[in-house]
Parts: C-alpha cells; structure tokens; sequence
C-alpha cells in the first residue's frame, strides 16, 4: 500500500480526512511499537498527558526513553513551535527524552533547519519529525496487516470513539477551560452567541413565540368575531401545532405570509408584530441583565492591555447584550447590514440573522437586514456563499477562537461554515457549551421509569453518546465544554477572566 494514495483517498473525505489518517496511524505505530514488545499508550487513555497523540513510555526503534508522539498535517516551523510552546511546562515537568512529529505531507527543508536551532537553544529534548517516507517504510515492514487498516478507517474511527475509556469530565473540563483563557488572553477570540443566551434574561423560545404569533395571526382574523376569545384562539392553536406540526421555518413562513398584508408595508408589518410579540412575551422573573449576559459582556470590557474579544457573533433578534454593554459603558456598534463597518474602538455586534432592537428609533436602515426568520430567509442565506453575513462568520472562525454559548449546534449553515473553515486544522480550536444528559431525568417522567433498561446500562450508553457526540463535533473543529446546570455558565465564563 502506497501512503501517497491512501492518503488522496481519505482527503477525498474533507475536514474529517485529518482524522481518519490520524486513526490510521495510530493504529500503525501500535502494530509497530508493540511488534517490539513496548508499551504503546494512545490519546484516549493518556488523560491529562493528552496534549499529545500517543506515548511510549520505553522508546522504541532508536528512541531511548519516554517519547511523545503528534501527528500533524502541518510541515511548517511555525505550526510545529507553536505546539511545542503550548507543551512546554508538561515537557519540563514529565521529563520528556524524545518528542516525535509525525508529518503526513512533504516537509521542506528550512522546517528541519528551524526545528534543529529550536531544539538546540531552549528545549532540551530530542526532536525529530518523521514525514511520508518514514511512514512508507513502516507500512513496508507490516504489508500483512496494514492493508486491513486500510480498509477498516471509518470502522476504527468509530470504534474509537465508543470504547474509548471514560475518564472525568469534569477534570478534562478544567484543562479545556484553561485552554479557553490561553485563547482568550492571545486577543484573537470571538463570542458566537445564541438562544440560551437570550432565554436566560427570559426571552421565549421559537416554539413560544411562534404559537403567540400564530395567535395574532388568527386574532386578526377574527377581530370582528366577538363570540371568539383569546383562549379559544390559544387553544385551536395548540391542537393546530399538535396535529399539523410543520418545522419551525415552515411555521415562520405561514406566519409571515399571514400576518402580512399586501402592498409596500408588508415587511414592517410582519417585523413589527414579530417585534412585539419578542419584547411582550419576556419572563419578568428573570433579570433583563442575567448573569450568563453580565458574565459575557464583562468579557468584552477593554483591560490595561486594550481589548480580548474582537467581535460578537450572534444569532439572536434583540438588543439585549447592546443593552448590557452600554450599562458598563463599552462602545460598540450593530451590524446588521453588509455596508456597515465599525470603527477601530467599537466592538462589533454581528446580528447574522436580522436585528429586532425594542425601541427601533435609535437604528437606521433596520429594513434593510436580512431577517432569517422563516424558510425564505433562511434560504437567501444558505444558498449564497458570499452572503456578508456567510463571510463574517467564516472569516471569524478561521482568524479568531470562538467561545459558542447557546447555541445547539444543529444548525445546517453553522457546521457546514464550521466543516469549511476546519479544513486547514489539526485540532479542533473552538469551543462550545453543551449540556450533558441526566441519567435519572432520562430514564424516568416524573419520577415514572419511562426506559426499560438497569442504570448501569443507561449510564454506559449515554457515556457512549457523549463520547460520540465529542468526536463529531471535533471534526468540526469545536471542543465540547460539558455543563450539568445552565447556572454553571455564568461562573465558568467569570473565571476565565481570573488572575490576568
């Protein structure tokens, strides 16, 4: 098997390439080191060791002592110190002898020059970079069984996946929040912000406020009716939803059409009452300034050292952070058009799916953004790669790291502008909240079991999906950040703020 074609195969694949030849290497060396009777140790069994991608704690061929091994598909210099930096500390303190790169493209030769004066002047270990000819040769020495590999990629990245063992979360956790605040101290970082983020200062959600619109919208039907009242409308509505029960833009687009009349005034007709009915519905109980809103706008406040967070990505109608930020005196300015830029000293506030401030008075040319409300909407911007709003999102996720909060991570556009931008990466760079499942709450519907199964069976599958559910977003490019309780996010985000 030539490496060379395997390798075109796999890319063939996109950004999931990358991690399929990782798996397949992986598998490789452990056919290789273990033929010689080392111990071959992989990331999902390292722990907290995982800043790399394997261990062999004996050395193996010429390598005498514990050696460290990553795989990259990066050959330049730049790429390789910058991992190295990162690892530094672990490095010093793990007493590291050999610390092994493992190209998967050509290597040119000035990366070998800069890797050697690296090495000579701070780290103290040996550095060695292996490239597609030292691959080559070990496939060469194991022909019987590495054409097996071949054929079994995606098996084995899935079988990864699931038998990998289950380590703490909550201790992976605290080393992926430290990586968060690396990130965020760099200044190259960005909030990507959606619902949750809104409900937390009690805005309703879609299906919340799809059911008061479809209420305007039968009310304005039968405002002439006086034998037919709110609750009745309320509740046609209801069994509407139960029994039609179309997708949310589905949904939208029927509202919109309906609750629009004909002639110039159709779109501020529709965005008015969509308006209304946004601000109208908000759980008074909750404070209009959370403190999951306080904790990311504290974030944005410029330190001594200017500011960390270059830009706002959200996803939300309202004008709630706005509101926040002028509270703690940030300037910034909405964008939610393509012709309008910031200045140097303001924080932009992207609203990539349309802009639904409260008091309306205080923008210009509102009319003029893209409200990605229902199915048209969501349309124009899909299908146009060069829609602005496409760009400034894929331009954030390429230059920046991106802290995700609210969002679920299901939304088409988003992962397919995620599997874009995660094509040039080894890692997954991003970051996002993500609630884990309950084992209690999804076996049993007030306290009545609902899954015929032991809690050690449930436990075990949901470890399983979670697991999963890690490495498909990985492929993507995001890094989960498990939560247990929505009130976890407030504090998590504060504390990346902690002793800067």
């Amino acid at each position: 098997m030539e490496f060379r074609s395997l390798q075109n195969k796999i890319y063939d694949y996109g950004p999931r390439g990358h991690f399929l030849i990782e798996s397949f290497l992986i598998n490789l060396l452990r056919i290789h080191i273990t033929s010689q009777n080392k111990e071959f140790v992989s990331e999902e069994k390292l722990g907290p060791r995982s800043l790399f991608d394997a261990y062999v704690p004996m050395g193996f061929d010429d390598f005498e002592g514990p050696t460290y091994i990553e795989i990259t598909s990066t050959p330049q210099s730049k790429r390789l110190f910058y991992r190295l930096e990162k690892s530094y500390a672990f490095i010093k303190k793990e007493s590291v002898k050999n610390i092994l790169f493992i190209v998967t493209r050509p290597i040119p030769k000035s990366t070998m020059h800069d890797i050697s004066s690296f090495q000579q002047k701070k780290l103290g270990v040996n550095i060695i970079v292996w490239g597609p000819e030292e691959i080559q040769s070990i496939i060469e020495k194991h022909k019987d069984k590495v054409s097996e590999l071949g054929d079994r990629l995606f098996t084995l990245r899935l079988e990864t996946a699931i038998h990998k063992p289950q380590q703490n979360w909550k201790e992976n956790r605290e080393a992926i929040l430290a990586s968060v605040k690396n990130s965020y101290n760099s200044g190259q970082f960005s909030f990507f912000l959606g619902a949750g983020v809104s409900s937390s200062a009690g805005l309703p959600d879609w299906n919340t406020l799809l059911n008061s619109l479809f209420v305007s919208l039968l009310t304005s039907e039968f405002n002439g009716d006086k034998k037919t009242d709110d609750n009745e409308i309320s509740s046609i509505v209801k069994r509407l939803r139960e029994v039609d029960e179309p997708s949310a833009l589905m949904a939208a687009r029927y509202i919109r059409k309906g609750l629009s009349s004909s002639g110039d005034s159709e779109q501020s007709e529709f965005v008015e009452t969509v308006t209304e009915n946004l601000y109208r519905l908000r759980n008074k109980r909750n404070s209009i300034d959370s403190p999951l809103i306080r904790s990311i706008t504290s974030l944005c406040m410029p330190g001594r050292m200017g500011a960390k967070v270059k830009s706002v990505i959200t996803y939300n109608f309202d004008d709630l952070i706005e509101r926040s930020l002028k509270n703690k005196s940030v300037i910034y300015r909405s964008i939610y058009e393509e012709t309008d830029m910031q200045n140097p000293d303001e924080l932009p506030i992207y609203h990539v799916h349309g802009y639904l401030p409260e008091d309306r008075s205080e923008y210009s040319n509102l009319d003029k953004s893209t409200l990605v409300f229902s199915e048209e909407g969501y349309h124009k911007i899909y299908h146009d790669p060069y829609h602005w709003s496409n760009l400034v999102q894929l331009n954030h996720l390429r230059e920046t790291t991106c802290l995700m909060i609210g969002l679920s991570m299901t939304d088409p556009n988003l992962r397919r502008l995620l599997e874009i931008s995660s094509r040039s990466l080894d890692s997954p760079k991003h970051y996002a909240f993500m609630k884990r499942i309950d084992t209690d709450k999804f076996s049993k519907d007030n306290k009545k079991k609902v899954v015929n199964a032991p809690i050690s069976t449930i436990t075990k599958f949901l470890n399983r999906h979670h697991s999963l559910n890690e490495e498909v977003l990985k492929e993507l490019g995001v890094n989960i950040i498990w939560y247990e309780d929505h009130e976890e996010i407030p504090k998590m985000i504060s504390d990346i703020q902690k002793n800067i």
